[in-house]
């Protein structure tokens, strides 16, 4: 997940280069999720939410032009932003249980 806060005056700029690389990061290789969001009631909070099979094709997104793209479009903000990481570990058997 990555959190950002934009100036108002590079909000539009930022989610529209955002926008043109959700589809893209979608069709690589590992990618579960990927989804962007604007903070109700705050226009300029902004959630990048991505999802990936396994740490290596993270890796390999980390490191991709794409995500360079992102990183370089990032530089517009006025604040830094955060990245946040987690791993899903469920239980052995809990797939199948539908959860």
């Amino acid at each position: 997940m990555i959190r950002m806060k934009a100036p108002s005056d590079k909000r539009m700029e930022l989610s529209q280069t955002i926008n043109s690389l959700i589809g893209p990061i979608r069709s690589e290789k590992g990618c579960k999720r990927c989804d962007f969001y604007q903070k109700i009631g705050s226009e300029n909070e902004l959630c990048l939410l991505e999802q990936w099979d396994t740490s290596e094709n993270l890796e390999q997104h980390l490191s991709s032009k794409r995500f360079g793209v992102l990183r370089g479009a990032m530089n517009l903000l006025k604040e830094p932003y955060e990245m946040i990481f987690h791993n899903d570990i469920r239980p052995v058997g809990i797939e199948d249980a539908g959860i």
